[in-house]
């Protein structure tokens, strides 16, 4: 079939062949760079991550974030690899970039910004994988720190993602940093209730847990003089992992102990005086 074409058809296109089969040859051998660069960019971010976890007292978030970057890594130059494959300079190709990068950053400042703060955060470390924190009225446990966000899961199991950059710029409160933490509990009782009777039955009830640690020792106080109660505020320092169990449990106890001791908890009341015409 080839030999029916015309002469001049012939020559044109044996003159074309060396320049397809060159290129054809480069474009199969970049996608093939391209194809292992992208399967390497996983393993390495995978063989990162696991090398690091070797580490005692790494982590899980510096896991991830290493690993992360030596994957975008390996994406760079797998790029840089493919462009070279055409003829591409890749020196100037890169400084371009870095100009183009300069831009790019002045345009997407908030962004940078955010890694700036992810990378803040990792030297730092304010928290950590599983810590319970509270920042920008949002709260919920640390599942992942990545370039740009931290990941957050609820009580309720909600996924929040939260930028890097309102972690860093505010006030954060964590929960969960110290191993311990003191359980705050106010019960209140009626004006014709003995105070005493009432704070024997509270210690009771707290010294027969054994989650309320010994140190600090419990302190228990009249806390207020209410409108219709009369408010014992007690304090108890248990773990920090014990702290909700604690609270629901003893202040469910402390109720039956009233119930049992004859000890009421008054509802809100007023006194009202109707005056005669």
């Amino acid at each position: 079939m080839f030999d029916q074409l015309p002469p001049e058809l012939r020559e044109h296109l044996d003159a074309l062949l060396p320049t397809f089969i060159e290129h054809g040859l480069s474009m199969l051998s970049a996608i093939l760079i391209l194809i292992a660069g992208f399967w390497f960019a996983g393993k390495a971010r995978t063989w990162t991550i696991a090398g690091i976890a070797r580490i005692p007292g790494i982590d899980e978030m510096l896991q991830n974030f290493f690993g992360t970057m030596v994957r975008y890594l390996v994406l760079i130059f797998t790029l840089l690899a493919v462009l070279a494959k055409f003829g591409v300079q890749t020196a100037s190709l890169i400084a371009l970039l870095g100009a183009a990068g300069l831009a790019v950053g002045l345009a997407l400042q908030g962004t940078l910004s955010n890694v700036a703060a992810g990378v803040m955060l990792l030297i730092f470390r304010p928290f950590r994988a599983g810590h319970y924190v509270e920042v920008g009225g949002i709260a919920g446990t640390v599942k992942l720190l990545s370039l740009f966000t931290t990941e957050l899961t609820t009580p309720d199991n909600v996924q929040i993602f939260v930028p890097n950059s309102q972690i860093w710029g505010q006030a954060l409160r964590n929960f969960s940093f110290h191993p311990t933490r003191r359980v705050d509990f106010s019960f209140g009782i009626s004006y014709g209730d003995d105070i005493g009777k009432a704070m024997d039955a509270i210690r009771d009830v707290f010294e027969a847990d054994p989650r309320c640690l010994k140190e600090p020792e419990l302190f228990m106080g009249v806390g207020n003089l209410g409108d219709s109660s009369v408010d014992i505020t007690v304090r108890v320092w248990s773990l920090t992992t014990d702290y909700w169990p604690l609270k629901f449990e003893l202040t469910r106890r402390v109720k039956e102990r009233f119930d049992r001791e004859g000890i009421t908890i008054p509802f809100p009341a007023r006194t009202v005086y109707a005056g005669k015409d």
